[in-house]
Protein backbone atom coordinates (compact mmCIF):
# COMPACT_ATOMS: atom_id res chain seq x y z
CA UNK A 1 0.00 0.00 0.00
CA UNK A 2 1.07 3.29 -1.13
CA UNK A 3 0.96 5.92 1.86
CA UNK A 4 -0.40 9.71 1.24
CA UNK A 5 3.14 11.09 0.85
CA UNK A 6 4.49 8.13 -1.17
CA UNK A 7 1.53 8.93 -3.39
CA UNK A 8 1.95 12.77 -3.31
CA UNK A 9 5.47 11.87 -4.91
CA UNK A 10 4.25 9.86 -6.91
CA UNK A 11 2.38 13.01 -8.73
CA UNK A 12 -1.04 11.55 -7.75
CA UNK A 13 -3.63 13.88 -6.23
CA UNK A 14 -5.70 11.56 -3.84
CA UNK A 15 -9.32 11.97 -2.79
CA UNK A 16 -7.96 13.17 0.36
CA UNK A 17 -5.89 15.75 -1.06
CA UNK A 18 -8.96 17.01 -3.24
CA UNK A 19 -11.29 17.34 0.04
CA UNK A 20 -8.37 19.31 1.95
CA UNK A 21 -8.23 21.83 -0.82
CA UNK A 22 -11.31 22.46 -1.13
CA UNK A 23 -11.71 23.22 2.45
CA UNK A 24 -8.87 25.38 2.36
CA UNK A 25 -10.04 26.80 -0.84
CA UNK A 26 -6.40 26.34 -2.35
CA UNK A 27 -5.30 23.42 -5.46
CA UNK A 28 -5.22 20.05 -4.74
CA UNK A 29 -1.46 20.47 -6.58
CA UNK A 30 -0.77 22.96 -3.49
CA UNK A 31 -1.53 19.92 -1.22
CA UNK A 32 0.12 17.48 -2.39
CA UNK A 33 3.46 20.07 -3.58
CA UNK A 34 3.53 20.24 0.09
CA UNK A 35 3.47 16.90 1.15
CA UNK A 36 6.34 15.96 -1.09
CA UNK A 37 8.30 19.06 0.62
CA UNK A 38 7.19 17.72 4.01
CA UNK A 39 5.90 21.52 4.92
CA UNK A 40 2.24 19.46 4.58
CA UNK A 41 1.04 17.01 6.53
CA UNK A 42 -2.47 15.03 5.45
CA UNK A 43 -3.23 12.97 8.49
CA UNK A 44 -5.57 10.18 7.06
CA UNK A 45 -5.45 6.54 8.77
CA UNK A 46 -6.92 4.04 6.27
CA UNK A 47 -9.07 2.63 8.94
CA UNK A 48 -10.90 6.27 9.83
CA UNK A 49 -13.41 5.63 7.14
CA UNK A 50 -15.61 8.77 8.53
CA UNK A 51 -12.89 11.37 8.00
CA UNK A 52 -13.21 14.73 6.41
CA UNK A 53 -9.85 15.10 5.84
CA UNK A 54 -7.96 18.47 6.16
CA UNK A 55 -4.37 19.23 5.96
CA UNK A 56 -1.63 21.11 8.35
CA UNK A 57 1.32 23.39 7.39
CA UNK A 58 2.63 25.90 5.29
CA UNK A 59 -0.27 28.06 3.35
CA UNK A 60 -3.31 26.36 4.62
CA UNK A 61 -5.67 27.85 7.64
CA UNK A 62 -4.49 27.59 11.14
CA UNK A 63 -5.78 24.41 12.76
CA UNK A 64 -7.04 23.97 15.84
CA UNK A 65 -7.17 20.87 18.33
CA UNK A 66 -9.14 19.73 21.16
CA UNK A 67 -7.86 17.11 23.52
CA UNK A 68 -10.37 15.42 25.46
CA UNK A 69 -10.74 11.71 27.37
CA UNK A 70 -10.90 10.00 30.67
CA UNK A 71 -9.39 9.87 33.37
CA UNK A 72 -9.24 7.60 36.81
CA UNK A 73 -11.44 10.38 38.29
CA UNK A 74 -13.54 10.68 35.44
CA UNK A 75 -14.26 7.76 33.43
CA UNK A 76 -17.02 7.88 31.89
CA UNK A 77 -17.43 7.70 28.50
CA UNK A 78 -20.46 9.66 27.79
CA UNK A 79 -18.88 12.34 29.13
CA UNK A 80 -16.07 12.08 26.68
CA UNK A 81 -18.54 11.73 23.67
CA UNK A 82 -20.00 14.52 24.40
CA UNK A 83 -17.16 16.63 25.27
CA UNK A 84 -16.20 15.55 21.44
CA UNK A 85 -19.76 16.72 20.27
CA UNK A 86 -18.89 20.18 21.80
CA UNK A 87 -15.42 20.82 20.11
CA UNK A 88 -16.70 20.16 17.08
CA UNK A 89 -19.84 22.56 17.43
CA UNK A 90 -17.13 24.82 18.11
CA UNK A 91 -15.58 24.46 14.81
CA UNK A 92 -12.58 22.67 16.25
CA UNK A 93 -10.59 20.56 13.46
CA UNK A 94 -8.93 18.08 15.36
CA UNK A 95 -9.47 15.98 18.63
CA UNK A 96 -6.96 13.77 20.56
CA UNK A 97 -8.01 11.29 22.87
CA UNK A 98 -6.22 11.43 25.94
CA UNK A 99 -7.31 8.38 27.98
CA UNK A 100 -6.24 7.37 31.25
CA UNK A 101 -9.53 5.62 32.99
CA UNK A 102 -11.82 3.23 32.20
CA UNK A 103 -12.36 1.38 28.69
CA UNK A 104 -9.61 2.66 26.84
CA UNK A 105 -9.71 1.03 24.54
CA UNK A 106 -14.05 1.15 23.62
CA UNK A 107 -13.22 5.35 24.37
CA UNK A 108 -11.32 5.45 21.37
CA UNK A 109 -12.66 3.47 19.10
CA UNK A 110 -15.98 5.31 19.67
CA UNK A 111 -13.99 8.79 19.47
CA UNK A 112 -12.36 7.49 15.86
CA UNK A 113 -16.29 6.16 15.20
CA UNK A 114 -17.98 9.56 15.93
CA UNK A 115 -15.13 12.00 14.90
CA UNK A 116 -15.80 13.19 11.34
CA UNK A 117 -12.54 15.14 12.09
CA UNK A 118 -9.02 13.80 12.50
CA UNK A 119 -8.00 12.19 15.96
CA UNK A 120 -4.77 11.63 17.41
CA UNK A 121 -3.74 10.20 20.47
CA UNK A 122 -0.59 8.81 22.58
CA UNK A 123 -0.33 5.45 22.87
CA UNK A 124 2.68 5.49 25.75
CA UNK A 125 -0.63 6.74 28.08
CA UNK A 126 -2.20 3.08 27.65
CA UNK A 127 1.03 1.37 27.46
CA UNK A 128 1.39 2.56 31.43
CA UNK A 129 -2.27 2.01 32.16
CA UNK A 130 -2.19 -1.37 30.97
CA UNK A 131 0.86 -2.28 33.34
CA UNK A 132 -0.96 -0.46 36.16
CA UNK A 133 -4.56 -2.97 35.39
CA UNK A 134 -1.93 -5.63 35.63
CA UNK A 135 -0.42 -4.41 39.30
CA UNK A 136 2.47 -3.69 37.99
CA UNK A 137 4.57 -0.40 38.70
CA UNK A 138 4.65 2.21 35.83
CA UNK A 139 8.25 1.57 35.18
CA UNK A 140 7.24 -2.34 34.53
CA UNK A 141 5.92 -1.70 31.56
CA UNK A 142 7.89 -3.19 28.55
CA UNK A 143 9.44 -1.80 25.09
CA UNK A 144 6.52 -4.67 23.69
CA UNK A 145 4.19 -3.09 25.60
CA UNK A 146 4.51 0.47 24.31
CA UNK A 147 4.77 -1.08 20.77
CA UNK A 148 1.79 -2.97 20.74
CA UNK A 149 -0.31 0.22 21.74
CA UNK A 150 1.12 1.65 18.73
CA UNK A 151 0.04 -1.21 16.95
CA UNK A 152 -3.44 -1.31 18.50
CA UNK A 153 -4.15 2.72 18.37
CA UNK A 154 -3.24 2.47 14.73
CA UNK A 155 -5.45 -0.54 13.61
CA UNK A 156 -8.09 1.62 15.73
CA UNK A 157 -7.77 4.32 12.93
CA UNK A 158 -5.71 6.82 14.81
CA UNK A 159 -4.79 9.36 12.57
CA UNK A 160 -2.02 11.18 14.29
CA UNK A 161 -0.26 9.51 17.28
CA UNK A 162 2.69 11.42 19.43
CA UNK A 163 5.59 9.36 20.38
CA UNK A 164 8.58 10.78 22.88
CA UNK A 165 10.69 9.94 20.58
CA UNK A 166 13.29 12.81 21.57
CA UNK A 167 13.48 11.94 25.47
CA UNK A 168 17.19 10.28 25.19
CA UNK A 169 20.01 9.95 27.43
CA UNK A 170 21.69 12.32 25.83
CA UNK A 171 18.67 14.85 26.58
CA UNK A 172 18.36 13.82 30.19
CA UNK A 173 21.73 13.88 30.94
CA UNK A 174 21.89 17.58 29.25
CA UNK A 175 18.74 18.32 31.39
CA UNK A 176 20.44 16.99 34.74
CA UNK A 177 23.72 19.23 34.32
CA UNK A 178 21.99 22.23 33.79
CA UNK A 179 18.92 22.42 35.82
CA UNK A 180 15.52 23.39 35.31
CA UNK A 181 12.61 24.88 37.94
CA UNK A 182 9.87 22.93 37.10
CA UNK A 183 12.10 19.15 34.97
CA UNK A 184 9.80 17.99 32.82
CA UNK A 185 6.06 18.14 33.07
CA UNK A 186 5.18 16.59 29.45
CA UNK A 187 3.00 13.17 31.06
CA UNK A 188 4.59 11.18 27.96
CA UNK A 189 8.26 12.73 28.76
CA UNK A 190 8.25 12.01 32.13
CA UNK A 191 6.89 8.56 32.25
CA UNK A 192 9.57 7.71 29.27
CA UNK A 193 12.19 9.32 31.69
CA UNK A 194 11.31 7.22 34.60
CA UNK A 195 11.26 3.93 32.48
CA UNK A 196 14.76 4.70 30.71
CA UNK A 197 16.73 5.71 34.32
CA UNK A 198 14.78 3.12 36.25
CA UNK A 199 16.20 0.30 33.29
CA UNK A 200 19.31 2.08 32.44
CA UNK A 201 18.25 1.35 28.93
CA UNK A 202 17.36 3.68 26.11
CA UNK A 203 14.06 4.97 24.70
CA UNK A 204 12.57 2.68 23.02
CA UNK A 205 11.02 5.05 20.38
CA UNK A 206 14.46 6.21 19.55
CA UNK A 207 16.34 3.05 19.28
CA UNK A 208 13.89 1.35 17.43
CA UNK A 209 12.46 3.91 15.19
CA UNK A 210 12.51 2.01 12.19
CA UNK A 211 9.97 -0.57 13.65
CA UNK A 212 7.90 2.77 14.80
CA UNK A 213 8.06 4.17 11.07
CA UNK A 214 6.67 0.58 9.83
CA UNK A 215 3.64 0.31 12.30
CA UNK A 216 2.96 4.24 10.85
CA UNK A 217 3.45 3.11 7.18
CA UNK A 218 1.12 0.02 7.80
CA UNK A 219 -2.05 2.50 8.38
CA UNK A 220 -0.58 5.61 7.05
CA UNK A 221 -0.46 7.30 10.06
CA UNK A 222 1.45 10.68 10.97
CA UNK A 223 3.89 11.17 12.81
CA UNK A 224 3.24 13.63 16.01
CA UNK A 225 6.64 13.78 17.40
CA UNK A 226 5.91 14.93 20.86
CA UNK A 227 8.22 17.48 23.12
CA UNK A 228 8.72 15.94 26.36
CA UNK A 229 11.18 18.48 27.20
CA UNK A 230 8.90 21.17 26.69
CA UNK A 231 9.28 24.09 29.20
CA UNK A 232 6.35 23.86 31.52
CA UNK A 233 6.90 27.53 33.22
CA UNK A 234 8.01 30.68 32.26
CA UNK A 235 11.46 30.31 33.62
CA UNK A 236 12.75 27.19 31.78
CA UNK A 237 11.76 28.59 28.25
CA UNK A 238 14.04 27.95 25.18
CA UNK A 239 16.70 26.14 27.36
CA UNK A 240 19.36 23.41 26.69
CA UNK A 241 17.05 20.72 26.83
CA UNK A 242 14.20 21.33 25.10
CA UNK A 243 16.62 22.65 22.06
CA UNK A 244 18.80 19.80 22.10
CA UNK A 245 15.16 17.63 21.98
CA UNK A 246 14.27 19.89 18.79
CA UNK A 247 17.49 18.86 17.00
CA UNK A 248 17.24 15.20 17.61
CA UNK A 249 13.62 15.19 16.16
CA UNK A 250 14.64 17.25 12.66
CA UNK A 251 16.96 14.07 12.30
CA UNK A 252 13.74 12.02 13.04
CA UNK A 253 11.81 13.92 10.37
CA UNK A 254 13.74 12.97 7.56
CA UNK A 255 13.84 9.46 8.60
CA UNK A 256 10.07 9.33 8.66
CA UNK A 257 9.86 11.24 5.29
CA UNK A 258 12.85 8.91 3.78
CA UNK A 259 10.20 6.28 5.06
CA UNK A 260 7.52 7.41 3.17
CA UNK A 261 5.53 8.51 6.55
CA UNK A 262 4.30 12.04 7.25
CA UNK A 263 5.64 13.65 10.39
CA UNK A 264 5.08 16.79 12.28
CA UNK A 265 6.93 18.67 15.36
CA UNK A 266 4.91 19.46 18.84
CA UNK A 267 6.30 22.68 20.28
CA UNK A 268 6.39 24.61 23.66
CA UNK A 269 4.58 24.90 25.79
CA UNK A 270 5.48 27.98 28.51
CA UNK A 271 7.52 30.81 26.21
CA UNK A 272 7.42 34.45 26.82
CA UNK A 273 6.43 36.83 24.13
CA UNK A 274 9.69 37.94 23.57
CA UNK A 275 10.95 34.18 22.41
CA UNK A 276 7.87 32.94 20.63
CA UNK A 277 8.95 33.88 17.22
CA UNK A 278 12.79 32.75 17.84
CA UNK A 279 11.13 29.50 18.60
CA UNK A 280 8.76 29.17 15.38
CA UNK A 281 12.19 29.61 13.33
CA UNK A 282 14.11 27.68 15.43
CA UNK A 283 11.63 24.57 14.58
CA UNK A 284 11.30 25.59 11.18
CA UNK A 285 15.12 25.65 10.73
CA UNK A 286 16.41 22.70 12.75
CA UNK A 287 13.27 20.35 11.55
CA UNK A 288 13.02 21.50 7.73
CA UNK A 289 10.14 23.08 7.71
CA UNK A 290 8.03 20.12 8.92
CA UNK A 291 4.54 21.40 10.39
CA UNK A 292 4.57 22.46 14.12
CA UNK A 293 1.82 22.06 16.31
CA UNK A 294 2.24 24.39 19.53
CA UNK A 295 0.31 24.04 23.02
CA UNK A 296 -0.49 27.71 23.52
CA UNK A 297 2.15 28.74 23.89
CA UNK A 298 1.08 30.30 27.15
CA UNK A 299 2.45 34.04 27.75
CA UNK A 300 2.59 34.03 31.42
CA UNK A 301 2.74 31.33 34.44
CA UNK A 302 -0.15 33.29 37.17
CA UNK A 303 -3.10 33.07 34.80
CA UNK A 304 -5.12 29.59 36.03
CA UNK A 305 -8.45 29.98 35.09
CA UNK A 306 -7.71 32.24 32.30
CA UNK A 307 -5.25 29.92 30.58
CA UNK A 308 -7.18 29.99 27.38
CA UNK A 309 -6.48 33.57 27.33
CA UNK A 310 -2.76 33.45 27.60
CA UNK A 311 -2.67 30.39 25.25
CA UNK A 312 -4.50 32.52 22.60
CA UNK A 313 -2.09 35.59 23.23
CA UNK A 314 0.29 33.09 22.48
CA UNK A 315 -1.16 31.06 19.92
CA UNK A 316 -1.50 33.69 17.86
CA UNK A 317 2.06 34.98 17.96
CA UNK A 318 3.10 31.47 17.24
CA UNK A 319 1.07 31.32 14.17
CA UNK A 320 1.72 34.14 12.78
CA UNK A 321 4.93 33.04 12.86
CA UNK A 322 5.18 30.03 11.12
CA UNK A 323 3.07 27.41 13.81
CA UNK A 324 0.46 25.75 11.52
CA UNK A 325 -1.71 23.64 14.76
CA UNK A 326 -2.80 24.84 17.92
CA UNK A 327 -3.70 22.60 20.61
CA UNK A 328 -6.41 24.48 22.83
CA UNK A 329 -5.86 25.59 26.17
CA UNK A 330 -9.09 25.28 28.52
CA UNK A 331 -9.71 28.08 31.70
CA UNK A 332 -9.09 25.00 33.52
CA UNK A 333 -5.64 24.17 32.22
CA UNK A 334 -3.45 23.65 35.48
CA UNK A 335 -6.50 22.98 37.30
CA UNK A 336 -8.45 20.04 36.45
CA UNK A 337 -10.62 17.89 33.49
CA UNK A 338 -12.14 20.50 31.54
CA UNK A 339 -16.14 20.30 31.65
CA UNK A 340 -18.08 20.90 28.35
CA UNK A 341 -18.33 24.96 29.18
CA UNK A 342 -14.18 24.82 29.59
CA UNK A 343 -14.11 22.99 26.07
CA UNK A 344 -15.77 25.18 24.32
CA UNK A 345 -14.32 28.81 25.52
CA UNK A 346 -11.11 26.76 24.68
CA UNK A 347 -11.62 25.70 21.28
CA UNK A 348 -12.91 29.12 20.44
CA UNK A 349 -10.51 31.02 22.25
CA UNK A 350 -7.71 28.91 19.85
CA UNK A 351 -10.03 29.60 16.75
CA UNK A 352 -10.04 33.28 17.21
CA UNK A 353 -5.94 32.82 18.00
CA UNK A 354 -5.60 31.32 14.13
CA UNK A 355 -7.98 33.54 12.86
CA UNK A 356 -5.89 36.52 13.75
CA UNK A 357 -2.74 34.67 12.64
CA UNK A 358 -4.20 33.56 9.45
CA UNK A 359 -5.04 37.12 8.72
CA UNK A 360 -1.29 38.03 8.95
CA UNK A 361 -0.09 34.54 6.59
CA UNK A 362 -2.62 35.39 3.88
CA UNK A 363 -4.76 32.49 4.10
CA UNK A 364 -7.13 32.54 1.28
CA UNK A 365 -10.87 33.70 2.77
CA UNK A 366 -9.24 35.13 6.18
CA UNK A 367 -9.45 38.45 5.27
CA UNK A 368 -12.71 38.39 3.43
CA UNK A 369 -14.13 37.27 6.56
CA UNK A 370 -13.60 40.63 8.79
CA UNK A 371 -14.34 42.97 5.67
CA UNK A 372 -17.99 40.89 5.53
CA UNK A 373 -18.27 41.99 9.26
CA UNK A 374 -17.31 45.30 9.24
CA UNK A 375 -19.70 45.70 6.43
CA UNK A 376 -22.74 44.20 8.65
CA UNK A 377 -21.81 46.29 11.34
CA UNK A 378 -21.70 49.54 9.62
CA UNK A 379 -25.02 48.62 8.34
CA UNK A 380 -25.97 47.96 12.10
CA UNK A 381 -27.24 44.63 10.22
CA UNK A 382 -27.03 42.55 13.36
CA UNK A 383 -28.37 39.15 12.19
CA UNK A 384 -25.48 39.28 9.40
CA UNK A 385 -23.29 40.64 12.14
CA UNK A 386 -24.19 37.26 14.82
CA UNK A 387 -23.90 35.09 11.80
CA UNK A 388 -20.47 35.98 10.46
CA UNK A 389 -19.67 35.37 14.51
CA UNK A 390 -17.05 32.71 15.40
CA UNK A 391 -19.32 32.27 18.41
CA UNK A 392 -22.78 33.25 16.99
CA UNK A 393 -24.46 31.61 19.85
CA UNK A 394 -22.62 33.76 22.59
CA UNK A 395 -23.27 36.68 20.24
CA UNK A 396 -26.81 36.19 19.54
CA UNK A 397 -27.16 35.60 23.97
CA UNK A 398 -25.46 38.93 24.32
CA UNK A 399 -27.44 41.04 21.83
CA UNK A 400 -30.62 40.01 23.55
CA UNK A 401 -29.63 39.97 26.84
CA UNK A 402 -28.42 43.53 26.81
CA UNK A 403 -30.55 45.32 24.12
CA UNK A 404 -34.20 45.90 23.68
CA UNK A 405 -35.40 44.23 19.73
CA UNK A 406 -36.43 47.54 18.52
CA UNK A 407 -33.12 49.30 18.97
CA UNK A 408 -31.28 49.70 16.05
CA UNK A 409 -28.26 50.50 17.87
CA UNK A 410 -26.62 48.88 20.82
CA UNK A 411 -26.96 50.23 24.39
CA UNK A 412 -23.43 50.80 24.37
CA UNK A 413 -23.89 53.82 22.37
CA UNK A 414 -27.48 54.54 21.73
CA UNK A 415 -28.41 57.97 20.09
CA UNK A 416 -24.49 58.38 19.42
CA UNK A 417 -23.90 55.58 17.46
CA UNK A 418 -21.03 56.60 15.35
CA UNK A 419 -22.16 53.90 12.35
CA UNK A 420 -25.69 56.38 12.44
CA UNK A 421 -24.49 59.52 12.69
CA UNK A 422 -21.65 59.08 10.21
CA UNK A 423 -24.22 57.55 7.69
CA UNK A 424 -26.43 60.50 7.88
CA UNK A 425 -24.04 62.58 7.29
CA UNK A 426 -21.96 61.33 4.57
CA UNK A 427 -25.95 60.83 3.05
CA UNK A 428 -25.86 57.37 3.61
CA UNK A 429 -28.93 55.61 5.27
CA UNK A 430 -28.41 53.32 8.10
CA UNK A 431 -30.33 49.88 8.35
CA UNK A 432 -33.59 49.54 8.28
CA UNK A 433 -34.14 45.77 9.10
CA UNK A 434 -37.31 44.85 10.68
CA UNK A 435 -35.19 42.65 13.19
CA UNK A 436 -32.46 44.75 14.17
Amino acid sequence: MLTQLEQARKGIETAQMCAAADYDSVSAEMIRQGMVSGEIVLPSNVNHVHLTPMAVGKGLSTKVNANIGTSDAYPELDKEVKKLETALKAGVHSVMDLSTGGDIDQTRRSIVAKSPVMVGSVPLYQALVSAAQRGDRMVDMTAEDMFNSVEAHCADGIDFITVHCGVTQNVIDLLRDRGRLMDIVSRGGSFMTAWMLHHKEENPFYAQFDRLLEIAHKYDVTLSLGDGLRPGCIADATDAPQIEELILLGGLVTRARDAGVQAMVEGPGHVPLDQIVANMKLEKTLCHNAPFYVLGPLVTDVAPGYDHITAAIGGAIAASAGADFLCYVTPAEHLGLPSLEDVHEGVIASRIAAHAADLVKGVPGAASWDAEMAEARKKLDWSRQIELSIDPVKARRFRAAKNDSSQECCTMCGQFCAYKVVSEYLGRSGCKHSDC
